[in-house]
């Protein structure tokens, strides 16, 4: 099961379907501005992500965030917590395959999580 996580308009993860179409990989986009996310799916990501990787902190939702609010996140769970809320402030694309959990776009690791 392939499962690519984002949003439509992202150009990173336009690369990313583009390049899953090209190589005849079929998956589910889940687009996790309309249909969220929940606590379990990104509990799954932080058991191989560490939680600075999926925190996108070179984006803009995260550059907006008040100084404040960016203090507060300093381990897993504030990560947890700000993900829920704001789901753009994740790094994206999020590609699952099976459980493995890679972020980001490199179509490298794509191929060879997609060999195994």
């Amino acid at each position: 099961m392939i499962t690519l996580y984002g949003i439509p308009n992202c150009d990173t993860v336009k690369k990313a379907r583009t390049w899953l179409d090209a190589n005849g990989h079929a998956y589910a986009f889940h687009d996790f501005k309309k249909a969220g996310l929940d606590e379990a799916t990104v509990a799954r990501w932080l058991a191989q992500q560490p939680w600075e990787v999926l925190v996108n902190k070179k984006g803009t939702t995260w550059r907006g965030l008040p100084d404040e609010q960016k203090a507060t996140v300093t381990d897993a769970a504030s990560a947890t917590a700000l993900m829920l809320q704001s789901t753009s402030v994740i790094k994206r694309p999020v590609l699952c395959v099976n459980d493995q959990v890679l972020v980001g776009f490199d179509p490298t690791l794509y191929q060879q999580a997609l060999q195994a």
